[in-house]
């Protein structure tokens, strides 16, 4: 049985701390995770820029902040000789291949013998280049620029890099989606850059090839400049903005304008131990998450100052080089972040919280925002019903498909919007979208995430969270009784060995899975086995709170490839929202 006084009074700490969370503008930005991949990303860039550039002022701001990215690199080794893409990740053939060449292109290697030599154990041990294309697969979206990295730090030799036609890119992007290349879309600005390096370091035999890329170059250049924001980055990520400047800057191009605004952002955007993170921060997706995850014990939150911000994120132009329709939101309040399915329907969803509280001008605000962005995801859904991050239609990336995450978090928005569209289109599309759950449920009952991982999981799989957030669209519409959702809600009170959810690994406390399997039981917790599975995630989450736990967060998202992160705001966001929700139905 909860005892209702100790979970009130941590459902209080944990608002609080949420609350205290905020800027002074009243929205949210959280912290990712420095990363070591990112670390050596940017510090095999700036390290081929120093050498490379004839601006005696950028040849000395590189080499400052590349030695403080060695330094950081040197103290995140991991004890098996590897390194992982977080101070909390266990070592990968990618982390540990692109460190490594980082120290080469530095050209310290006689500073760090023995750490390069275990280095070089682990990655043989991993298989080398072996290992890193069975970690990728056919996708070449990381794999040909980590390639790109070693070759260029003398490790591989060029041949062993797959060229990439950076040509294509001249062609129109709605010719260049039906290529189905091997890189995601998002990738453009990598397939230009890593293809030029790759095309002067080893230009094709084949003289009509050469020829053509040749003729390519100058043109590919502009269209990667026009790619590029403002702030310099691509993406508002490091791994993406390092792989573009190291690859032009070692073809010779180290003070072409792309490569200057790319260093700016990479100066911009180190930390003061000397790391990275993968991206600059997820603010906007951090925002709508706090605010729904305060309105779970309510409904409204009160407009908090934050509405303004919140609209202001919202795409009105079409980006730049994935050609995003306008309507969608980024995951980031930066210029150069892409509008995703994800983060829209995170923050259609917040907008009904701010709706309940909002004067009659707030309202109309609101309304005519979220009609823009419940076309743009309605415009997104994919022929199997799903829906992608991105683009609709793009099915040949691992990340770039349908995933179940996705899906039933834009059901989710579409049917708190649904009176701001067609009756019969809304109607087809969450019919569609439920469709598409049904046929990715598995035998167990779980649903797999997308974005989201488990690095205990032997597959690095996270059911809990997938299983949790799709069990959360079934409860939104009142189809908890359905079939597919009576046999998630089984895998879930199955799967829970300690009383809680999550890793397979004692130091994983498991705060964010227990925290969503929790607020999808919650829905159904009459059933005497659920309830009990309810009391025991309540508990764990009650006693983390008390010990002051429940801010621990551990990688659980999952970036472009496998790259792991974590983000400090996770597991304070999700148990807000699972004791918001308890409270709500259990203290009434």
């Amino acid at each position: 049985m909860i005892n209702l006084a100790r979970l009130t009074a941590a459902y209080q700490t944990a608002r609080r701390d949420l609350l205290a969370e905020r800027t002074g503008n009243g929205h949210w930005v959280g912290r990712l995770s420095s990363s070591a991949l990112s670390t050596a990303t940017a510090v095999g860039a700036l390290a081929t820029v120093a050498w490379h550039t004839t601006d005696g002022a950028r040849r000395n701001a590189c080499r400052q902040l590349v030695a403080r990215g060695v330094e950081y690199l040197a103290r995140r080794q991991n004890s098996d000789g590897g390194w992982g893409d977080t101070d909390k990740s266990r070592s990968n053939i990618a982390a540990a291949m692109l460190a490594r060449a980082a120290f080469h292109l530095v050209e310290i290697t006689d500073h760090h013998p023995e750490l390069l030599a275990r280095a070089d154990d682990y990655i043989d041990t991993e298989g080398g280049m072996n290992g890193l294309k069975q970690r990728y697969g056919s996708d070449r979206t990381f794999a040909v620029p980590i390639l790109s990295t070693c070759a260029m730090a003398g490790l591989i030799p060029w041949r062993e890099v797959p060229p990439l036609p950076f040509e294509l890119a001249c062609l129109p992007y709605v010719v260049l989606r039906l290529l189905r290349l091997p890189v995601a879309p998002y990738a453009a600005p990598a397939l230009v850059a890593v293809g030029q390096a790759r095309f002067f370091h080893r230009t094709p035999r084949c003289p009509i090839t050469w020829l053509t890329r040749r003729l390519c170059v100058g043109r590919s250049l502009k269209i990667l400049e026009r790619m590029q924001h403002p702030g310099g980055g691509f993406l508002e990520a490091v791994p993406p903005t390092s792989f573009v400047v190291m690859s032009l800057a070692g073809a010779g191009r180290a003070d072409h304008p792309v490569v200057r605004s790319g260093v700016k952002f990479l100066l911009g955007s180190i930390r003061e131990d000397g790391s990275w993170p993968i991206e600059v921060n997820l603010a906007t997706r951090n925002t709508a998450g706090a605010i729904n995850a305060l309105a779970a014990a309510t409904g409204n939150v009160g407009v908090l100052g934050c509405l303004d911000w919140l609209l202001s994120c919202q795409c009105h132009q079409p980006h730049p080089f994935i050609r995003a329709a306008p309507g969608g939101w980024p995951r980031s309040d930066l210029s150069g972040a892409v509008p995703d399915v994800d983060d829209t329907a995170g923050a259609l969803l917040a907008l009904t919280a701010l709706f309940r509280s909002g004067s009659m001008d707030a309202r109309q605000r609101i309304q005519a925002a979220a009609a823009d962005g419940l076309k743009w995801l309605l415009d997104l859904q994919n022929a199997d019903g799903g829906w992608p991050t991105f683009c609709r239609g793009c099915g040949a990336m691992p990340l770039d498909r349908s995933g179940t995450d996705l899906t039933a978090h834009a059901l989710q928005a579409i049917g708190a919007w649904r009176e701001l569209s067609d009756e019969g289109r809304v109607a087809r599309a969450i019919r569609r979208g439920f469709d598409y759950l049904a046929r990715q449920q598995r035998d167990d009952g779980s649903w797999t995430p997308l974005w989201f991982g488990n690095q205990h999981h032997t597959a690095d799989e996270n059911t809990v969270y997938g299983t949790a957030r799709v069990l959360t669209a079934y409860r939104d519409f009142d189809r908890i009784a359905d079939e597919p959702a009576q046999r998630g809600l089984q895998y879930l009170i199955t799967s829970r060995p300690d009383g809680g959810w999550g890793g397979n690994d004692v130091d994983h406390p498991g705060i964010e899975e227990t925290a969503v399997a929790v607020d999808a039981l919650l829905a159904n917790c009459e059933n005497p086995s659920i309830q009990a599975a309810v009391e025991d995630g309540l508990g764990r989450l009650i006693e983390a709170v008390e010990s002051g736990r429940h801010r621990e967060a551990v990688p659980i998202g999952l970036y472009f490839a496998k790259l792991w992160y974590y983000e400090d705001l996770y597991p304070l966001t999700f148990t807000v929202a699972a004791l918001g929700q308890a409270v709500r139905r259990l203290t009434v």
